[in-house]
């Protein structure tokens, strides 16, 4: 029996909501902690420069080349189009990491 796969599309904001990122992974819990020790260290990546730790989006896929496929379109999404997907899973961009992490 194949083993089933997960892989993320997910969008993070700052705490005040002005900028989103997007990103995928195999494992959202481990990219978030990644995520966040970024901004709270080196700010290495555009996530960590604009403190982007909170979770308000995320899909997932069992095949990698459609969680790409997601991820590649959403970036080219402008943000009033982020902004509505965004809305449509999570109005109030309610902050999500938690939630993950208790999965």
């Amino acid at each position: 029996m194949p083993k089933d796969h997960n892989y993320y599309v997910y969008i993070l904001t700052n705490y005040n909501k002005t900028v989103v990122y997007t990103g995928m992974t195999n494992d959202l819990v481990r990219r978030l902690k990644e995520h966040e020790t970024d901004a709270k260290g080196a700010q290495k990546s555009f996530a960590g420069k604009y403190k982007c730790i909170y979770l308000v989006f995320w899909q997932r896929f069992q095949f990698v080349w459609h969680a790409i496929e997601s991820e590649k379109e959403i970036k080219l999404f402008k943000r009033d189009k982020k902004e509505a997907l965004i809305n449509d899973f999570n109005p109030t961009w309610k902050f999500l990491n938690e939630e993950i992490e208790e999965k």
